[in-house]
């Protein structure tokens, strides 16, 4: 077993004791806030201790890596060991009480993603990949779905900042056009984006898509999905980075179908 596959079963753990303190503190309901600065302290009032449980356990684990503050973060460092989490991926789910949230762990090497966790503690599953050691979904390994185009249900969702974005909302809705046009069976959003990416690996969706930088998002399933097998890259069927503008992720034999009908896109 590397280095890394045992950190994996580490994080893991962390991922899952960070997640059991947030379905404990969850309503039922939706938070009774009515307005946006009501709704952002809520959210602060558990995601703020949460972030800090995710970050002392994480640094203890790895003490010579850097931490990635800045969750809407367009740019990651390239050199040395960083964490990129969020301790609750899916605040809009998580304020209005439903399952669709997680805890996310991912360590950067020298710009690449090498261990990632992608926990949902209400949804029952977790996601792990170690880079070139596969992925999991709790503990069997996974792989895309074989459906043809017009069985699929593709997903996508946009950034944070893509209302301030004009170029990303305009693809963003030209992409929805293009992609509701073709022969799929549906289009979803799920929930949060790196949950979604890494459903894409496991078959449970088909594809993701998406327009607008949002690498921490990205990282975690965009690892998972590769692991599984799935084809990761950006709009054009370049490699992703996290520098990209762009993200799909889709079964090899679906990739090609999908990128023609993103070809639409300005």
């Amino acid at each position: 077993m590397s280095e890394d596959e045992e950190l994996l079963a580490a994080v893991e753990a962390v991922t899952r004791e960070v997640g059991a303190w947030l379905a404990r503190r969850q309503a039922d309901e939706p938070v009774a806030a009515t307005d946006r600065a009501g709704a952002f302290a809520a959210f602060a009032a558990v995601d703020g201790p949460a972030s800090a449980q995710l970050r002392e356990r994480l640094g203890a684990l790895r003490p010579q890596a850097g931490w990635v503050d800045d969750e809407l973060a367009q740019e990651l460092p390239a050199t040395g060991e960083w964490w990129v989490c969020d301790a609750t991926d899916g605040a809009v789910q998580y304020l209005l009480g439903l399952p669709q949230w997680a805890v996310t762990a991912t360590l950067l090497r020298e710009g690449e993603a090498v261990v990632a966790v992608v926990h949902a503690p209400l949804l029952g599953c977790t996601y792990t990949a170690v880079r070139g050691a596969g992925a999991q979904r709790n503990g069997a390994r996974i792989a895309p779905s074989r459906r043809e185009l017009a069985a699929a249900v593709l997903a996508t969702s946009q950034p944070p900042t893509v209302g301030a974005d004009p170029v990303a909302r305009r693809r963003a809705g030209e992409s929805l056009t293009a992609v509701l046009g073709g022969p799929a069976l549906a289009v979803r959003n799920l929930g949060p984006t790196a949950l979604q990416v890494a459903q894409v690996g496991s078959g449970h969706l088909d594809a993701f898509w998406e327009y607008g930088p949002d690498a921490v998002n990205l990282l975690p399933g965009a690892l998972v999905a590769t692991e599984a097998g799935a084809a990761v890259s950006d709009a054009t069927g370049a490699p992703w980075t996290p520098a990209a503008t762009s993200f799909l992720a889709a079964p090899p034999a679906r990739q090609g179908e999908l990128l023609e009908l993103l070809a639409a896109v300005r």
